[in-house]
């Protein structure tokens, strides 16, 4: 490719996507899902983190972690469960994001990016796609959780609230994956994408009230988790699934979620359609 057509290319595909239609882009990411959705039928291992993680990560913060946070939370392990499964529902929001990232800098690699961008439908398309794709494999993973949940004591005393919480958790995540598409976009490969993403997840998720009581952290470690999402997020959940406060930190997850996707998906569309 000539450096003229490299310096044009981008232009050509920003006019081309502003003249198709909205009814064009949903047609277009339709395709896009059953293309991918056929993917995982013929690749059926990329959905073994969507099976195993939820049933590796109960069996082991509940067996191992669950005895002694427990009795700090005055019940034994079987308060530890009513506790942890709501906060593991915002870490599977968190970790599945993840691979978003990492599957979408790999087709670049691969060449197949090159080749969607050289079809006359929308670039936004590609990556919506993408995002109900991944959606849907963390809904399997909840499910996987909660299946393993039940199995190792945990009470649904609220189908509503449940949904709920499941509802709030896609919302976050689908936000969440805005950044890692973006990740996927501006670094050379998956590998790259990996590391960053444990460099961002690690902190997030055990700096957080996902997995245990913030009350006996140091008071520096307690203001960041105040300001984490994924705090809000497991409180959030921790009261729609098994009672307690809802409201503050319900919207301000939902608030954390619309700012992200406002300053996210814009900025992942527009590196897309201009990276050559």
């Amino acid at each position: 490719m000539s450096a003229a057509t490299a310096t044009t290319a981008p232009a050509a595909a920003l006019s081309a996507d502003a003249r198709i239609p909205l009814r064009g882009h949903l047609r277009h990411t339709g395709a896009l899902i059953r293309r991918n959705l056929l993917w995982i039928r013929q690749d059926p291992e990329s959905m073994f983190d969507a099976l195993l993680m939820p049933i590796v990560f109960t069996l082991l913060f509940v067996y191992v972690f669950g005895g002694s946070i427990g009795q700090a939370l005055g019940g034994g392990q079987d308060a530890y469960v009513q506790y942890v499964i709501p906060g593991m529902l915002a870490m599977m929001s968190m970790t599945m994001s993840q691979g978003v990232g990492t599957g979408f800098s790999q087709d670049f690699n691969s060449g197949v990016m090159d080749r969607f961008r050289s079809l006359p439908i929308g670039r936004g398309s590609v990556l919506f796609a993408k995002i109900t794709v991944e959606v849907a494999r963390m809904l399997f993973a909840t499910t996987v959780l909660m299946i393993v949940s039940v199995l190792v004591g945990f009470e649904i005393t609220s189908w509503t609230g449940l949904f709920a919480a499941v509802g709030l958790s896609a919302l976050f995540a689908s936000s969440i994956m805005w950044v890692f598409l973006t990740l996927g976009v501006i670094l050379k490969n998956a590998q790259s994408v990996q590391g960053m993403g444990f460099l961002v997840l690690f902190p997030l998720q055990f700096g957080s009230s996902i997995f245990a009581p913030t009350n006996s952290m140091p008071s520096w470690l307690q203001h960041f988790t105040d300001y984490n999402p994924l705090s809000t997020l497991a409180d959030a959940a921790r009261g729609l699934m098994v009672g307690g406060p809802v409201a503050h930190d319900l919207w301000v997850t939902v608030g954390w979620s619309v700012a992200i996707t406002a300053v996210m998906a814009p900025v992942a569309i527009h590196k897309f359609r201009t990276k050559n």
